[in-house]
């Protein structure tokens, strides 16, 4: 559940996520479940010459097995808050 929150954190932020088959969708982050599920709106494919059929895509969901990196904007992302949530849900699951 900790990047499951961490996530629901970032709803309207710019993200970029890349999948599994390499296409990179750059866009807003709408909404996220608990399976890690995507929506993104104002959807852009990074690499246009690569992947043309989706210069159209708007707005696009994607399921959270197929996401392979979530690029996030730095200077919204606590690494130290983050850093302290791992280390206390790691203790819990040992108890």
């Amino acid at each position: 559940m900790l990047f499951y929150s961490f996530f629901k954190s970032l709803v309207g932020k710019e993200v970029v996520v890349e999948l599994k088959n390499d296409v990179c969708l750059h866009g807003t982050l709408h909404s996220v479940d608990q399976y890690l599920n995507m929506n993104l709106h104002e959807t852009q494919v990074t690499d246009q010459d690569r992947f043309p059929h989706l210069i159209a895509v708007k707005n696009a969901f994607i399921r959270g097995s197929v996401v392979r990196y979530v690029q996030l904007p730095e200077d919204q992302v606590d690494t130290e808050l983050l850093a302290d949530a791992s280390r206390k849900e790691l203790a819990n699951q040992r108890k």
